[in-house]
Order: C-alpha cells, then structure tokens, then sequence
C-alpha cells in the first residue's frame, strides 16, 4: 500500500500448558546450556512465578521495591519489573538475565554477539560460536541490603556468580549494573557475554537504536551496535554509522545499554513480546567487566529521549545558518567555480545560508592549506561568501597522506599515527591518535589555520577504520593511552569529533556534518548525513541497474526511501538533526523527478544540504539530469519554504534541552494509538505532517492521519483522523504537508535569502538586516494555542464563542501575517475594536492592515497585537 504502513497484529501467545523439559531447554541447538533448576516464568503473565523444573523446590521469596517519584522497579526471587504506578512498562524475568561462559578467553576473538544470531549467507556463512560457549540462567537470586536509592541482588549461576546493583537516579530513570564474578578453582569458566532478555507487550512498537535505512520500527530486526562485514550490499557494510544502543517502547519505556563493546539487539525476533540483548563482557587482562543498562519510563513514549539525554548529555544545536539551504559540490574545481557559485544563488535569487567546500582544495590531504595553483587567494573568497550572507565549512579528514610531504613525515617522527593499526579504510594513511594529547594539540594549531579564516563549520568524513571484527576475529588496534579496538571502536568517533569541536563556536552554536556517530557524540555533532546512498528511489537491499552505469545489477543501500528512514528514526535516538545529500550520491546525478521529490523531501526536515556526487547545481541544465527553469523555479519554492520555516525549526531545536522531543518525529511513536508504524510519514515539529513521496511515478498516497483535524497546507482542505488511511493528491511539484488543528507554525517573510549579514542589503534580503514581518500558519483549535518564537515573539490563539482571538507580538515593529486554515467563515475581523477592511490578495499585499480570502484560507495582516476574528 502506498506510504508503507505497517500495522503490527497481535501474535498468538503460546500454550501455557508447554511441557516443562520444553521450557528448560537449551536456547540453542548450537550451544550448550546449563539451565536453572527450575522451569522459566512465563514471559507473557503478568506476574512472575516460579515453577519447578523436574523436583526441585522454588526458592523461598525474596522481594523488594525500588520507588522513585511516579515509577518504581520491583524485585521479585530476581525477576526485575519496570513500573509506571502500579502499570507493568517492562520486565526482565530472572531466568533471562544469562551469562555466557568459555573454558578460556580468546585474545584474537572479537566476541561479536552477531555472529551467534546471524546466519551469514550461502557465500558468507556465519563462523561458529566460540569453543564450548555454554550459556548458563541464575539457579538462584537474593535481595541483600543496599544504601538509600539502591537495591543489591545476588545470583548463583552453575559456574559464576553475579551482583546486580539496582539505583533509583531520577524520576523516571534507574540503572542497572551487573558485575559477573568468576570461580578461581582451575577449570573454572569465564565470562564473555551478559544478555539480558526483556519482555513488553505483544503490541508493543520499537524505536530508537540508531540511524537504520530499512525501517523506523525495529520489530523483527537484528541490530548491532557496531558496523559489520556484509558483502551483499554494494558498500559491504551493514551501514551501522550511527548506532544508538536506546531502544524504546511505545507502551511509555526505553533501556539504554552503556557500553562501549560489542553488542546486539534481538527486536521481538525470537518471541512477540520480547528483546534480548546481548553484549561482549570478556576481558582477557582480568576478570569479565561489569555491564551496565539503564531503564526509562516516562507518560508518553516520545519524552523517553530526554531520559537518556539526562545521562548522556543533550545534543549540540547547529549554528542559525545550518537550518537554511547549505549549498556543496562533489569536488571543487578551483576558487574560480566557488566565487561563480557564490554570485549565481543571489543572481538566480535562490535562498541559501552557507555552502561548504568539498575536496580537493587543499594541497594534500590534510595540509591545513588551500592549493596556490588553484586558490590564489582564499581570504578574498571568504569575504565574497559572507558579503553574500554565506559562512563556509570545509571538508575534513584525520588523515595525512603521503603527498603532504614535510607534514607527513613531522606527524610520523612525532608520533602522532595510531600506534597498532588494524586495516585502514582509506587511501590515505593510518589515523591520527586523537587519544595522544600532543597529536590532538598539533591538529587544532592546524586546524585553526582554517577558522583563523573565517571558516566555521567542518564536514567531517570518514573515521570508521577502527572496527571491533571481521566477523568473529579481531582487528587489533592500540592506542597511546592503553585503549584498544575493544572500546575505541565507539571512542574513535567522539575524539575525533570532539577535536573540531572545541575550536568552532560555541554560544550559538556551531556546525559540524558528521558521516558516523556514537551515543554520547550528540555532545559534539551538530548534523548526521547518512553517507553515500544511492541516487535512486530504491529502498534498502532491493536489487536495481545504475543509470548511467555498465548495466551490472546491485544490492543497493538504498535511495530517497532509506534516507527519509534513516533521519526519522535517528530523531529518538539521540540525533535530531539529519541532512541527507539531496538526490543522493552513488551512481548520481539523479534524474528530473527524483530530484525533485528529494528536495521537496529535504526542504521538509530539520537539515537541507543541496548536492551530490555530480557536483552539478540546481541550475546547471544537461542531458545527464534533465533538469530544466521548471526544476530551477520549483527548487526555489522549496528552498525558500526552508528558510522561511526558520523560526520553526531553530525553536524546536532550542526546545530539545527542556524536552528532548525531536524535530524530526516518527509518527508511530508520537501517536501509540494509531497501532501502525508508517515508515515515510512524520511530525515536523508539533504541528506539520510531512508524507513525502518515495515512489516514481507516484501522484497520489495513502496517509494515516492521526486523531483530529488536519489541514493541506497547499490548498487549505481539511481532513479528519479517521483511524484509517485516506488517498491524498501528490502531483510532481507537491510534497503532501498538513497542519494540524491547534497548531502553530512562525515564520519569516516570502523574500527572504539568508540570516547572516550581508554587504548590499538592496540586492540579498537577510534576516541580519531587519527581522520584518512574521508570518504565521496558524488552524484555531478547539483549545488556546500558544507559541513561543526563540529570540523573542509570542503568537497565541484563543477560541470564543462567537469566533477566536489570534495575537502575535514580540517579534519586530513590522505587521505580522496570519495565514489561517480550517476557518469556514469571518463576518469582521477587528483590531483594537476597529473592523478590519476586507481586501483581494493583491491588494492585500500592499497594505498596512486588512483581511483576505485566498482560496479557504483566511489572510490578515495587522500590526503586532491581537486582532478578533468573529465567526
């Protein structure tokens, strides 16, 4: 069905008279179990209760309750259940807490626990578990004294131990650590692998885990938390760049595993209502470490993002000028082409705030330079670029290759390379060691050769060498500090990362474009792109011939539908700004219509960055992209709408350090009841309803309106969430966009090109210049409706009896604009007790205050204030 609606039936539970030798078997008929004395609790009753395993006695009670505001953990014989109130969120049965154990800890082993789940391919097939892997369940648990906020438990497996410490840390929030203890007899086992096996209801929809192309909800999925070898897929990875290891419910919970090692989550794959998570503990200096999980409950599923920013830290909002068009070739030919593109966005009049410029400029990579023979003078293009209203990001790696000369060798005498290296994944050379304190010092007194400049943004490419595995093996890596590949294969990211942060802006932010990402790394990354996908509109792993290409058929990573996926489910996860590249990269350029629907799609969310592989801009016309002045005219349109949404999006963005909500929202997860987990439709903020188009040949869709009243932006029709989806009108130049009633939407005037300053305020209308007028898309709801603009403006609408009150004040001294939707009728509308006069469009336009009728929606434009609106 068109918009890929899933709707999750109910599965049938399973018998609960299940022979008992059933339940307590072995997981798997490849590994060797040593399994409690008693039988399993059943995952789907409400409560817990052991039962005995052929004539073993259950163990005597033990119980105890962990409160903490509105919610509470409970203990029960080790059975840990999640509570809002006296409601069950979430539990993980005792006898699903399991360790997995080998009679000796490999060095050279990875224990990469997606090898044990994932069968591999008939080319590829997986490797075998580790030798004698036995997975061993608690025989018994008990509730010992703890401090104030904490509950200690202690559980016997037949060959190990383990404590587990329970703390209350906020309302809302708890953690859990598990510190497996080892026997030290000889032959004792070790060690490698804790999981933990949670259950939630079988309806339950599963969000979060990270940047995903396939699907927003995880239901039936296999996610690692680490990049992993696929040789099917034309990039031969998994396309893990941004693995989050968050996983939310939407029944109200989330857990968070904080860890840096290996790990995998098992989304309700093996059973309807339940998770398994399972994670590398194994430590061949010592004995296993401790493993750490945090559990989240919150009213509503969307606010569970804030719970674990609470731990890991909130994200960093990019500059103001991120949020308007951000303009980029593939490769940049010389100063020449840059300070050409420069002068053709403001001749053309088409909107953007600034443009990064892409390799090769410097002489080498990286010397911290611009090319003399083709850079003769890059100050002077800094200034061009920020007289036209532009600020400039570079590309960057952390990388020096051999043609940097004297660089190179200054960085291979010193040191600075990563010590012990596994494979690079690069042409170039060997990572810098951003764990060695003078390697980082040398590349920000580099790099601030560049902001020195006048740049302020980078976009921050590559850095995924450090791998944990090739499947089950190790790629060792040693750093300067004593870390290895164990971790650094998620620390990596955040040093390098981290080392550009520090030299950009601060107060308002600043902007970094980063390819991958780890959890945590929200703190330094301002924008995630999902790297090279696919100038297509094929969704993940489906087959397809290249245009342009030798007609040899891929598996591709995925087009326009995977980068709408990709950017809706990061939201939740952690990275609520996302910029794909706009009509993708590999095989590019993208033909005239998915051009189109792409730009539509990226003008609608929280980042727009214009470009591609083809390095060929919206106004460049060949036979190679079939672009034409209808293509250009229509871009514009989209590319403005970008920009006006600005005081939009940058106050949701703002908003994101008092509620966590994401710009981007998957509507699955803000609406529960809907019981459907569209891939392609989203929340835009609080009030817009994005449902792009991913389909060729595509002009009408199916959406799923949530409960109330919706309004077509574009033509003012008013539809109602009827539970099922209705066929919307998508013609080529429409993206379908719907407000939603009581919602309110700021923005800045149709003229506008940019919010930085410029040098000929006549010619380049910029935000920086004069704020003018607001303009407000705005659908009078039942209820008041308010709206508070970051930077100052106040917009509220209140409905009466006999009509509503719309106010809008703070903002400037210029007349503010409604556009209102879903108004069947207006006898007068007053200011101040004085009427209104009613006026056609045009001449609407011109005046200082009046009321219109543009087709259903209902134009005013008054000075700031309240204006009446009677029926």
């Amino acid at each position: 069905m068109a918009g890929s609606i899933r709707r999750q039936a109910a599965p049938t539970a399973p018998a609960d008279v299940a022979p008992l030798a059933r339940r307590c078997r072995p997981r798997s008929g490849r590994l060797r179990a040593h399994v409690a004395p008693f039988a399993l609790a059943l995952a789907w009753a409400p409560a817990v209760a052991p039962l005995g395993c052929g004539s073993d006695p259950p163990p005597s009670p033990s119980v105890a309750t962990l409160p903490r505001g509105d919610y509470s953990l409970r203990v029960t014989d080790g059975t840990i259940v999640l509570l809002a109130g006296v409601e069950e969120r979430l539990t993980l049965p005792r006898e699903a807490l399991e360790l997995g154990l080998v009679a000796e800890v490999s060095d050279s082993a990875s224990y990469d626990p997606y090898w044990l789940e994932y069968g591999g391919t008939a080319s590829a097939p997986a490797p075998e578990p580790p030798a004698e892997l036995t997975w061993e369940r608690p025989t018994a648990c008990r509730v010992e004294p703890g401090t104030a906020g904490s509950v200690e438990v202690a559980c016997d497996y037949p060959h190990a131990t383990a404590r587990i410490s329970l703390r209350a840390e906020a309302d809302g929030r708890f953690s859990l650590t598990l510190t497996p203890i080892e026997r030290t007899e000889a032959g004792a086992l070790h060690v490698v692998y804790v999981r933990a096996g949670l259950r939630a209801g079988l309806r339950e929809g599963y969000y979060g885990l990270g940047e995903w192309p396939d699907s927003v909800e995880h239901r039936g999925k296999l996610r690692p938390m680490q990049i992993e070898l696929d040789g099917e897929l034309e990039s031969q990875n998994n396309e893990a760049h941004v693995p989050v290891p968050l996983l939310i419910g939407t029944s109200g919970w989330g857990v968070f595993v904080e860890s840096k090692r290996v790990g995998l989550f098992d989304v309700a794959r093996k059973r309807p209502d339940g998770v398994d998570v399972t994670y590398a503990v194994s430590n061949v200096k010592g004995a296993a470490e401790p493993w750490k999980m945090h559990l989240f409950a919150a009213k509503e599923a969307i606010d569970v993002t804030k719970l674990y920013y609470d731990v890991t830290g909130y994200p960093r909002v990019p500059a103001p000028w991120g949020f308007g068009p951000v303009m980029w070739r593939n490769e940049s030919r010389d100063q020449a082409e840059v300070e050409s593109d420069i002068a053709k966005l403001r001749e053309l009049d088409l909107p953007a705030t600034g443009l990064w410029i892409d390799r090769p400029y410097a002489t080498a990579v990286n010397t911290f330079d611009f090319d003399p023979a083709r850079y003769t003078d890059a100050a002077r293009m800094m200034r061009a670029a920020n007289d036209a209203g532009l600020r400039v990001a570079l590309w960057h790696t952390p990388y020096v290759e051999a043609k940097a000369g004297p660089l190179r060798q200054e960085v291979e005498s010193k040191g600075y390379f990563v010590p012990t290296s596994g494979i690079p994944l690069n042409s170039w050379s060997v990572p810098i060691d951003f764990t060695n304190p003078a390697a980082v010092a040398f590349w920000q007194t580099n790099l601030r050769r560049y902001t020195g400049l006048g740049i302020e943004g980078f976009k921050l490419d590559f850095a995924e060498d450090v791998v944990p595995g090739l499947r089950d093996r190790r790629l060792v890596w040693g750093f300067a500090d004593g870390r290895d590949d164990r971790t650094m294969h998620h620390d990596y990211t955040l040093l390098y990362h981290r080392t550009y942060q520090e030299l950009l802006p601060q107060e308002e932010g600043s902007f970094l474009i980063c390819r991958a990402g780890r959890y945590g790394d929200q703190r330094n990354v301002s924008v995630i792109w999902p790297g090279d996908m696919d100038a297509s509109f094929t969704k993940h792993r489906e087959r397809f011939v290249p245009r342009g290409g030798d007609g040899t058929e891929v598996t591709g990573v995925g087009g326009l539908p995977a980068t709408v996926i990709e950017g809706i489910g990061l939201g939740p996860s952690g990275f609520p700004f996302f910029g794909s590249d706009t009509g993708g990269y590999r095989h590019g350029p993208p033909d005239k219509e998915l051009y189109i629907r792409w730009f539509e799609q990226t003008a609608l969310s929280s980042v727009m960055q214009v470009g591609d592989s083809s390095s060929q801009t919206p106004w460049e016309f060949l036979p190679s992209n079939g672009r034409d002045q209808a293509t250009l005219d229509l871009y514009r349109v989209y590319a403005r709408l970008h920009l006006r949404l600005f005081p939009y999006l940058y106050t949701h963005a703002r908003a994101t350090a008092q509620h966590g909500r994401p710009v981007m929202r998957p509507l699955g997860l803000a609406y529960p009841r809907l019981g459907a987990h569209p891939n392609f439709d989203y929340l835009l903020g609080d009030a817009l309803l994005v449902a792009p188009v991913v389909e060729r040949g595509q002009t009408e869709r199916a959406v799923l309106f949530p409960e109330g009243e919706w309004a077509d932006v574009w033509d003012g029709s008013v539809r109602t969430g009827t539970g099922a989806p209705q066929a919307v009108s998508a013609p080529l130049e429409r993206a379908p966009l719907f407000l939603r009633s009581g919602g309110v939407v700021p923005m800045l005037r149709p003229t506008i090109d940019t919010l930085s300053p410029v040098a000929d305020p006549a010619r380049t209308d910029s935000l920086a210049t004069t704020k003018g007028s607001l303009w407000i898309r705005a659908f009078p709801g039942r209820s008041p409706s308010r709206f508070d603009v970051f930077g100052g403006g106040v917009i509220t609408l209140t409905p009466e009896d006999d009509g509503f009150v719309a106010s809008a004040e703070g903002w400037s001294a210029s007349p503010n604009v409604f556009e209102l939707y879903g108004v069947a009728s207006a006898s007068r509308v007053e200011q101040g007790g004085a009427p209104l006069p009613k006026l056609e469009p045009a001449a609407l336009e011109a005046a200082s205050a009046g009321f219109a009728w543009a087709g259903r929606v209902l134009v005013i434009k008054a000075p700031p204030g309240s204006v009446r609106v009677f029926k």
